[in-house]
């Protein structure tokens, strides 16, 4: 007997301001190349619309890009309004702005606040959307971000974005964001292997606002994935499971919080169906006391 695959549903939901969101989301950044977003050989055209599709299909409401996630043959955001227009009522499509890459996919200055509408209006164009559900402000080193937030909340009053939220940020960010406008998440990299988190953790969820890591499965070991050992304690776990070491770590990532969302990447099919899985997975108490000692040792 051949069994249905697991609905995004089964990791439960979240408000993005007044948008519900099945915690279990997908990032498009993989999409445009086997490696990062501006490396590595693309995968196949026409299975990255498949996979967008199944996405929804599998419950995925929630989908994360950019503008500048692209590659000498592909575009995150031409690839997303490609597969899903006429885009489903119930999805949510996060995009980023601050950082800038000219054509040639080289990366140049980071916007100043006057042009993040051009940036703004760049993925609205490429996505088909006449406004955007959420714009983070992906912060590039900046101490303070109150002119950049506060464009972007001159945007969100004109009607261009619905909500916003800040990646890359430290929990001074957001209260400076927090005191322009509404805040709705806060997008950093976080994982098993990731420590230094805790404090934006606890001060998203006593704000009600969603914690969304990046490069929740291949943590410290980024695009390098497969080519670095894993982690005994995440083996041992797994196996416990009779599941793979990724989809342990996406687990884990969601018994952080009701307030923490998953926004694993993939290219294949088979990973998109694994990873959505992995929102129905119960960790034990004892299990997440070993994984989490792992990002306790690396601090």
């Amino acid at each position: 007997m051949t069994s249905h695959p697991v609905s995004a549903a089964a990791a439960g939901t979240w408000l993005l301001g007044d948008l519900k969101v099945n915690r279990i989301g997908f990032g498009a950044m993989r999409l445009t190349g086997s490696g990062t977003f501006h490396q590595g050989v693309p995968s196949d055209r026409s299975q990255a619309i498949r996979v967008l599709r199944r996405a929804v299909e599998l419950g995925v409401n929630h989908i994360d890009t950019a503008a500048f996630y692209f590659s000498r043959l592909r575009s995150a955001n031409e690839l997303i309004n490609s597969a899903l227009a006429p885009y489903p009522d119930d999805l949510v499509i996060a995009t980023k702005v601050g950082p800038a890459r000219d054509a040639a996919g080289e990366w140049a200055t980071p916007a100043r606040p006057d042009q993040l509408r051009g940036q703004v209006e760049e993925n609205l164009r490429q996505l088909g959307r006449d406004h955007l559900d959420v714009v983070n402000l992906r912060l590039m080193g900046q101490d303070s971000i109150s002119e950049h937030f506060g464009a972007l909340a001159e945007l969100r009053e004109a009607g261009l974005i619905r909500h916003l939220g800040i990646s890359g940020a430290r929990p001074e960010h957001l209260a400076e964001a927090q005191a322009i406008a509404p805040v709705v998440c806060v997008q950093n990299r976080y994982s098993i292997d990731t420590a230094g988190e805790d404090e934006m953790l606890r001060a998203c969820a006593e704000r009600d606002i969603a914690f969304v890591p990046f490069f929740s499965i291949v943590g410290e070991r980024r695009v390098a994935g497969a080519d670095r050992a894993e982690h005994d304690e995440v083996h041992a776990v797994a196996r416990a499971h009779g599941v793979s070491t990724a989809q342990i770590r996406l687990a884990w990532i969601l018994h952080k919080g009701a307030h923490v969302l998953a926004i694993p990447g993939t290219g294949n099919p088979d990973h998109l169906v694994d990873n959505v899985a992995a929102g129905a997975l119960r960790l034990t108490e004892e299990e997440l006391q070993l994984l989490d000692a792992i990002g306790h040792s690396a601090s």
